[in-house]
């Protein structure tokens, strides 16, 4: 009577097991579903401070990386921001130390690849970046390429398909082409503003200056022909 339980317990535990973090296909024969993941967000990196961000990728895919500076605050006029993007060993693929820059490259395996943002050389103000990262995955074969065409020709299904998915990659790049213009409008709005406040300020405190030092020069001419009369009258 005690076996039983145990033996349910036993078949619960051993089905109960961790899922995987890695999509599977439907059979052995099929390859690994891949998605294209790509994300497009605007973050604040403190004085002195680094964010760093993961983003999984599996292998001979197109990883791009797109930032831009759209405001800084501070005292000094920098802003040049550090961007690096690692691999899932740790090992530096590329590096950026501009106010917009671009790090695109191939991933030679499957993993979490880091992408970093240190804001290194303004330790008085922060900085707002804005971001677009992801990964895509071209899936054509050059070399069966001829076979790929004639196979398309054959088969109205998988002619379909490929230029479905075809037509996704356009997407998707017209979708980078479409953020990397967001990006400039968004810099340009905020510097544009910046400047507003700026000669807004500036304008006042010369009005003040020049309202101010009128009324001094009118109290000195007031007193430079300001003539005492004495006190006793002469004869």
């Amino acid at each position: 009577s005690r076996m039983l339980p145990l033996a349910l317990l036993a078949l619960l535990l051993g089905h109960a097991s961790c899922p995987k973090t890695e999509p599977l296909s439907g059979s052995d024969q099929e390859p690994l579903f891949r998605g294209a993941d790509r994300y497009d967000f605007a973050i604040v990196v403190p004085a002195g401070g680094m964010e760093c961000f993961w983003q999984f990728a599996h292998q001979s895919g197109n990883f791009f990386f797109s930032y831009e500076v759209q405001r800084a605050t501070g005292i000094g006029n920098n802003r040049n921001i550090l961007a690096t993007a690692r691999d899932p060993n740790g090992f530096q693929l590329g590096v950026s130390q501009h106010v917009r820059g671009q790090i695109n490259f191939l991933t030679k395996e499957t993993g979490f690849y880091q992408l970093c943002l240190d804001n290194q050389h303004n330790h008085f103000g922060f900085m707002q970046v804005y971001l677009n990262f992801g990964v895509y995955y071209e899936g054509f074969n050059t070399e069966n390429e001829q076979l790929e065409e004639r196979k398309q020709l054959n088969d109205t299904l998988e002619a379909i398909r490929f230029s479905i998915r075809k037509l996704q990659i356009r997407i998707l790049h017209m979708w980078r082409f479409y953020n990397l213009a967001r990006m400039r409008k968004g810099s340009d709005f905020f510097l544009q503003e910046s400047n507003y406040n700026y000669v807004n300020w500036w304008s006042m405190a010369q009005s003040c200056v020049i309202v101010l030092s009128g009324v001094l020069q009118l109290h000195f001419l007031k007193r430079l022909f300001n003539v005492r009369s004495p006190s006793r009258q002469r004869c």
